[in-house]
């Protein structure tokens, strides 16, 4: 999926860009899965950076290099100046107005909250991590020409939960870090970790323990049926809403 949208934001905008964009957008989901908050805020003022100098590109403009200065004052003000129909309201307006506010959190929050003695850091990295969806959707569907809903579908199902106790290995085989979990916790937190993207059977038991597997499909029948923690669905299996209210509760998602 990422190289899917990767492709499809490589179509309209330089590749040095897309990959600086995107490589900070997985950083920073990293950092906050992990707690590393202030680590997380700067990503996310490089992921501004990168996303500024791609509506520079966007609207023909000559790019400022990777490296050098980005005036993002004037660069807004410019953005908000063209002409109505030039560009659209996305690239003159929201996008710009919304990577300022990752921007300043990275450049100024810190400083601000010295003297009240509230460390901001956990709000502040989660309205960054909000807000870069948003704008890579946003990115993704000007550069594909498709709508707003399918390019926050495609953003969904790579924001999946990054947590510290699944590992997912380069094959895309998921590993959980909890070793005393039952085989009903382990299905939870796995559902967890996939998100909107949920499942398949096949793939949950190949992500169980070996022992395990011959009891997946009663800990599913009971997950579903009798608790209402994960729901089946094209196939597969996702957790709800209130499977993952129960994972945080217990702190199932954290190494022990």
């Amino acid at each position: 999926m990422t190289a899917q949208i990767k492709t499809g934001l490589a179509a309209r905008f330089p590749a040095s860009l897309v990959d600086e964009l995107l490589e900070c957008y997985t950083e920073q989901k990293r950092n906050l899965a992990l707690g590393h908050l202030r680590p997380n805020e700067v990503e996310g003022g490089r992921f501004a950076e990168a996303a500024f100098r791609m509506l520079e590109h966007y609207v023909g403009w000559t790019i400022t290099p990777i490296g050098r200065h980005l005036d993002t004052d004037r660069l807004i003000t410019r953005l908000q100046n063209l002409p109505q129909g030039q560009a659209p309201d996305s690239v003159r307006l929201h996008i710009p107005r919304t990577l300022r506010v990752v921007y300043d959190v990275r450049n100024n929050r810190d400083a601000a909250h010295l003297a009240d003695g509230i460390d901001p850091n956990l709000q502040d990295s989660f309205l960054v991590s909000s807000c870069l969806d948003w704008v890579l959707a946003e990115l993704l569907r000007l550069s594909q020409g498709i709508s707003a809903n399918d390019a926050q579908r495609l953003i969904a199902n790579i924001t999946v939960k990054r947590i510290p106790a699944v590992e997912e290995l380069p094959s895309g085989h998921l590993k959980t870090l909890r070793p005393k979990l039952g085989p009903s916790d382990r299905i939870l937190l796995l559902l967890y970790q996939r998100g909107d993207a949920g499942a398949t059977y096949d793939e949950l038991a190949a992500w169980l323990k070996p022992a395990q597997r011959a009891n997946l499909g009663r800990a599913l029948r009971v997950l579903e049926h009798d608790k209402d923690l994960v729901v089946g669905s094209s196939g597969g299996f996702r957790i709800t809403r209130l499977g993952v209210a129960d994972v945080e509760k217990r702190g199932l998602a954290t190494l022990q």
